[in-house]
């Protein structure tokens, strides 16, 4: 039961969050957890790929930058100890598509602020069981020190254009495995009924 609230619980945050799809600002930002952080840069201009530019704040003098490409666009940035290590680990929510409704998240997990190492996201549609009426529109927040995704759910004998199955939520935390290596875990899943 307690779990069962719980997840209530995120699925009201993530329905109140403001982790509007729809808007794409250009992305120049620090966050900072203490006196260490991030400053991201997007200019977010293109809605098929995108530079993207993470300074780490606070880090040893040997922490460089790092430049990558994404395929879409940057809709939001947290900063959060993922790994509970005492340093600041940065999610960025990427949205792609026709109309930006297939979500991901970009990780970096701090390495004792010395450097950065990415933190992957399996793809929902690679697990048989997660991505059953999956079609994107995805939201995401980050909720003491984990990632919760939200979508809404379309049943195979439902209408295309509209989602009957409810909701599907995902709780996320971050194993090291091998050492060294972070991604994102599935921890919990909870399916609510419309």
């Amino acid at each position: 039961m307690k779990s069962l609230l719980s997840f209530i619980a995120v699925a009201t945050l993530l329905v109140l969050s403001n982790n509007c799809v729809g808007q794409f600002e250009k992305i120049d930002s620090t966050l900072k957890l203490g006196k260490a952080g991030y400053k991201i840069f997007c200019n977010n201009k293109s809605t098929a790929e995108n530079e993207v530019t993470i300074k780490p704040v606070g880090f040893d003098k040997d922490a460089r930058e790092m430049k990558f490409m994404v395929k879409g666009r940057i809709s939001k940035t947290e900063i959060d100890d993922l790994n509970d290590d005492g340093f600041p680990d940065l999610v960025v929510y990427i949205f792609s598509g026709k109309n930006a409704e297939f979500g991901t998240v970009y990780g970096f997990a701090s390495d004792q602020n010395k450097s950065y190492v990415p933190i992957m996201l399996p793809d929902v549609m690679l697990d048989g069981k997660l991505k059953e009426g999956y079609k994107g529109h995805d939201h995401f927040m980050l909720l003491q020190g984990k990632l919760v995704r939200e979508f809404p759910v379309y049943l195979p004998d439902g209408p295309t254009d509209k989602p009957t199955g409810g909701k599907r939520i995902i709780m996320y935390g971050i194993v090291s495995d091998p050492p060294g290596n972070f991604q994102f875990k599935v921890m919990n899943t909870y399916d609510i009924k419309s």
